[in-house]
């Protein structure tokens, strides 16, 4: 049963006049927060905002914010959006940035910065809690994964080493989308998808693991501090007074369970059922797909989580996509329309120059120390186009290592639905379908996360209706930006993507 989602009738208004009813999704990325407000009658987003959001990053590795600083532009985000718009919003979800450790006190107060996914300072910890834990096979046995640098696992134990007094206060473990649900309703709690980015979860029992969490305290039985997570969609609380104040929406909306930023952007492209996988082109990188039973890869590349629609999304991430890009955009002194227009212009494989894009450390391949490299440069090829093509070919190539890596694992690949700032270039994304040897297909609706919160959060005003009829009545496909590899490129790039993967090879010894 699904809203009227006609535009005569208007809820709460019979006579059909300008009453407004509008789901929020909020996505709380690593650059920036974004709002999208969706107009569940005219079935429309209605506003998109964000606000920046600052980063601190030393040459250790350490990645980190603080949480005043995420309601600090949560507000703002909130004030640029129409009074009265704002005033329509009957409910909202939250989507986050996965695997950053938020510690709190008994009172909710905040006791660490905040230590992100793009934290690679955590690589001792990895160790020394795979080692606790049996080894690298035994954390797969236990959880479906390793614990790499960036999971939440390595945070908790660097705490206690590094900052014992604010370690004996912590009451609770929560991820960066439950503090915002936390600021919003009062109530700590997590969901299935985000919970199985810790690390600490069993992902196909689908409870905390008691081996990982003993590999990281043995001290401490630190499942106490961890909220249950919840597999189905629901109301967690209501919009307390005070926060409801603050963002100029309505007090006692319901607030939906909310999820890692993956994990909304998946049910944001309609990837909720087997065949479709979405890449995200974005600061990290990131390939997914649903599936309906646990996918778990031996090998540790492919990420073993759970979904927020109650299946689960095997996912290989890489730390370097988009950052990729810009570095070598700034570097060389090229606006986005000069850097569109070298690519087109230049020879496919950039002449022979490999980008090999670890720029920030590396977390498939998991090489935290990584370095960018860039290999194969003689004397007639070291030109401006050639570098701006081969950063993007390199990113490229180090996310079809994730089709590969899924297809092994019998995840199957109909078509690639392309979300995130990258996805705006019409250069990259015939890259996408001719390097991944598959169409690639884009929606209008291109909030990614965000979108998918909004979705979830509309479904709790349509219990009935199923989060794959919600997302398939409210995406459009974007015919103009559709593409399909074609035939001569796909060849083409088999031998280049063979001539990248023997770079990686030789480059891994240097840093692992």
């Amino acid at each position: 049963m699904f809203l009227n989602l006609g535009t005569d009738e208007r809820a709460g208004n019979p006579n059909g006049e300008s009453t407004l009813n509008s789901v929020v999704g909020i996505d709380l990325g690593t650059q920036a927060l974004k709002l999208v407000f969706y107009d569940v009658d005219r079935r429309e987003v209605a506003a998109v905002e964000s606000a920046p959001l600052e980063l601190h990053q030393d040459k250790s590795g350490t990645a980190e914010q603080q949480t005043h600083w995420w309601l600090s532009a949560l507000k703002t985000a909130f004030s640029r959006v129409d009074a009265e718009l704002r005033a329509s919003t009957r409910a909202l979800a939250v989507s986050g940035q996965q695997h950053g450790f938020v510690a709190v006190d008994e009172a909710d107060n905040v006791l660490a910065p905040v230590k992100l996914w793009c934290d690679t300072s955590t690589e001792i910890e990895c160790a020394e809690i795979m080692r606790e834990a049996g080894g690298f096979d035994a954390c797969i046995e236990h959880a479906g994964n390793p614990i790499l640098a960036g999971y939440t696992a390595s945070k908790i134990r660097w705490l206690k080493k590094n900052l014992p007094r604010e370690y004996e206060k912590l009451d609770a473990i929560l991820l960066p989308h439950d503090y915002l649900n936390l600021y919003l309703t009062g109530e700590r709690c997590m969901e299935m998808g985000d919970a199985s980015g810790t690390g600490l979860l069993d992902i196909r029992r689908r409870e905390w693991s008691p081996a990982l969490l003993r590999a990281v305290d043995p001290d401490r039985n630190l499942g106490e501090c961890l909220p249950p997570p919840r597999i189905e969609n629901e109301a967690i609380g209501e919009v307390r007074a005070n926060a409801a104040a603050e963002l100029g929406i309505p007090a006692g909306i319901p607030v939906a369970i909310g999820g890692g930023d993956n994990m909304m952007g998946a049910i944001g492209t309609g990837n909720v059922s087997p065949g479709i996988v979405t890449m995200s082109l974005g600061t990290s990188g990131t390939v997914y797909a649903f599936a309906d039973k646990p996918v778990i890869d031996p090998g540790g590349n492919i990420a073993a989580f759970c979904s927020s629609t109650g299946g689960w999304l095997p996912l290989l991430c890489t730390m370097n996509c988009t950052v990729t890009t810009e570095l070598m955009r700034n570097l060389l002194g090229a606006d986005l329309t000069e850097f569109e227009s070298r690519i087109e212009q230049t020879p496919r494989g950039s002449e022979g120059v490999i980008t090999l894009p670890y720029f920030n450390g590396e977390r498939t391949p998991n090489l935290p120390r990584a370095r960018g490299c860039i290999v194969g440069l003689d004397s007639r090829n070291m030109k401006p186009e050639n570098f701006l093509r081969s950063a993007v070919e390199g990113a490229t190539f180090a996310l079809k290592f994730g089709i590969d890596e899924l297809a092994a694992l019998g995840v199957g690949t109909s078509e690639i639905v392309l979300t995130g700032g990258g996805a705006k270039s019409g250069k990259w994304r015939q890259l996408v379908a001719d390097i991944c040897a598959a169409p690639v297909t884009v929606y209008e609706q291109q909030e990614g996360a965000a979108f998918g919160a909004a979705l979830q959060a509309m479904q709790l005003l349509e219990p009935g209706a199923s989060i794959t009829e919600l997302s398939g009545v409210a995406l459009t496909r974007d015919g103009e930006k559709c593409c399909e590899p074609r035939r001569d490129a796909v060849k083409f790039y088999e031998d280049a993507y063979g001539r990248y993967q023997q770079a990686a090879a030789a480059v891994a010894s240097l840093y692992a």
